[in-house]
């Protein structure tokens, strides 16, 4: 929906009045898969699609939600904010509301309207997206937009932690609120230290390749794979004084991998050390243009979720393995999650239109129905328009 649809939209449901207008990106995180809450380096960008929201100051307590994407409506007093399954979606703006007012910060009642592309459950972080969002709006309309944006990152991160109850790294969050126009982020989610890089893939561009197979993150396997993570950080611990598994150099771990004796448990460790250094070694790559390594990285990167960390599933290794078998695809890998979602390919402009007319058939062919492709660029994080 084009901001002008937005406006008209708002002042149909709220009446006339002055209406300020905010952007929160989605992310795809290009290199660095489940090591964010072992410590480890992501490579995230923020992409040039998002939720859009529209706001206006009220003079009372009442903060009203509505969305374009979905019918529910909620009206919410902000001195009495409690969780509630029927509010859905918004609850991962409540949960922003209750943060900001913990630590303490101004906020008084609104009318909002959102209004997102991002899919819904594709992976791409729309709770993020929406959470950053409501973050930015708050600083912006009560706080006269000084907050420090690392700490507002961190906040919409406690957020789905404590109030929504999705166990998250810090990742999503920081891509979102921290994200700058071509160019990805190079993150230590152990120290939070962060430098950027320039993406120029040269003739080549970024596909998102969407499986359709819905994913919800919290009924998903992720507190699982947490568990056995910190269950082989413990045993290495005995060993060597770490405070998280990408502590670790591969060598380190091939030296103490034996002390692991659950199969499972060993692999899951195994894919966070070695994919903390592919995620470094990508970093360097984009910063010396060699588009073609950095791609051959990104299938390594799939190689090691499908085999050791189990995450990928059939649609998932699917699309990625019909991606690279299609000319000018230069690596592809599922991002996000898992289970369902999406992959992401480095793919050849010249070749981009054949390479989603072979994908979409081949994986029609295989799964039953067809994948969905957006074509983004890397666009800036979360602010006022």
């Amino acid at each position: 929906m084009e901001i002008k649809e937005l406006k008209e939209e708002f002042i149909k449901l709220y009446g006339m009045g002055e209406i300020r207008t905010f952007h929160s990106p989605g992310r795809v995180n290009l290199i660095g898969e489940h090591i964010d809450y072992n410590g480890g380096y992501v490579l995230p960008c923020a992409l040039d699609f998002g939720t859009y929201g529209c706001v206006r100051e009220r003079k009372d307590r009442k903060i009203n939600f509505a969305s374009t994407n979905f019918p529910l409506r909620v009206q919410i007093d902000v001195d009495n904010i409690k969780f509630s399954k029927e509010d859905d979606w918004a609850n991962y703006p409540k949960g922003v509301i209750v943060e900001m007012m913990k630590k303490g910060y101004s906020i008084s009642g609104m009318d909002i309207l959102v209004s997102g592309n991002i899919p819904n459950g594709a992976g791409l972080s729309s709770s993020a997206s929406l959470e950053v969002l409501m973050a930015v709006i708050i600083d912006n309309l009560f706080n006269g937009g000084k907050l420090d944006r690392v700490e507002l990152v961190q906040l919409c991160q406690k957020a789905e932690n404590n109030f929504v109850g999705v166990n998250c790294g810090i990742m999503d969050q920081f891509a979102i609120g921290m994200g700058k126009k071509n160019k990805a982020i190079l993150l230590d989610c152990n120290t939070l230290k962060y430098s950027y890089c320039n993406v120029d893939l040269k003739d080549n561009c970024i596909v998102v390749l969407n499986t359709n197979k819905r994913r919800a993150l919290n009924e998903s396997k992720y507190n699982e794979r947490r568990a056995e993570c910190e269950e082989a950080l413990k045993i290495l611990q005995t060993k060597k004084k770490i405070n998280a598994l990408c502590e670790l150099t591969v060598d380190e771990f091939n030296n103490m991998e034996h002390l692991i004796k659950k199969e499972n448990i060993r692999k899951r460790a195994k894919h966070a050390v070695y994919e903390n250094e592919r995620t470094k070694e990508a970093y360097r790559y984009l910063n010396e243009g060699d588009i073609e390594k950095f791609g051959q990285l990104l299938t390594k990167s799939h190689d090691s979720l499908r085999d050791l960390y189990e995450v990928s599933g059939k649609e998932l290794d699917t699309i990625v393995s019909e991606s690279l078998k299609v000319k000018g695809c230069l690596g592809a890998r599922m991002t996000g999650a898992g289970f369902g979602g999406c992959a992401l390919a480095i793919v050849k402009n010249t070749e981009v239109d054949n390479f989603m007319n072979v994908v979409r058939e081949n994986y029609k062919n295989i799964i039953g129905y067809e994948p969905s492709f957006y074509l983004s660029g890397i666009g800036e994080g979360t602010g006022e328009i």
